[in-house]
């Protein structure tokens, strides 16, 4: 599937003493991408909780390329990099609307739990989240000439 980038613009008060949005906001845009990405993926983040689902964030990190300013429009990509029904991987690519400049690279972990704060197998306990999360992995190119 093709999946879409999620749009934002800046907000003034997202902006640090030196007129640049404070690194802390990029873990934000994250969340927010992610939860539009998985809407695309047919999962919306009400439903996960409807199922007693929560999906913790295990591990978060950002690298920073260059400085966004109030105002900016970014594109956030969403890519599933790995998923085994207990845990999933995602990154992201913020970019600028207008010049497609890399603005940050990110990526976050996490995992599935129950209500009970256990981890929770997709394939068993949902099999249709499962495999939506395992249609976002990127499919291997099939060679033309086998």
């Amino acid at each position: 599937m093709n999946y879409q980038p999620y749009e934002r613009t800046t907000n003034y008060y997202e902006t640090d003493q030196m007129g640049i949005i404070h690194h802390s906001n990029y873990i934000r845009y994250m969340e927010e991408a992610r939860t539009n990405y998985m809407e695309q993926m047919g999962i919306p983040y009400r439903s996960i909780e409807e199922y007693g689902i929560l999906i913790p964030v295990l591990s978060a990190s950002c690298q920073y390329r260059s400085a966004v300013r109030y105002g900016d429009t970014l594109l956030i990509s969403v890519s599933t990099v790995g998923f085994n029904g207990i845990k999933v991987e995602l990154a992201y690519e913020i970019r600028d609307k207008k010049s497609n400049e890399l603005r940050a690279q990110g990526a976050t972990s996490h995992c599935f739990l129950g209500k009970n704060f256990k981890p929770l197998s997709l394939k068993k306990s949902h099999p249709s989240l499962y495999d939506a999360f395992m249609q976002s992995l990127p499919q291997p190119d099939s060679d033309p000439n086998p």
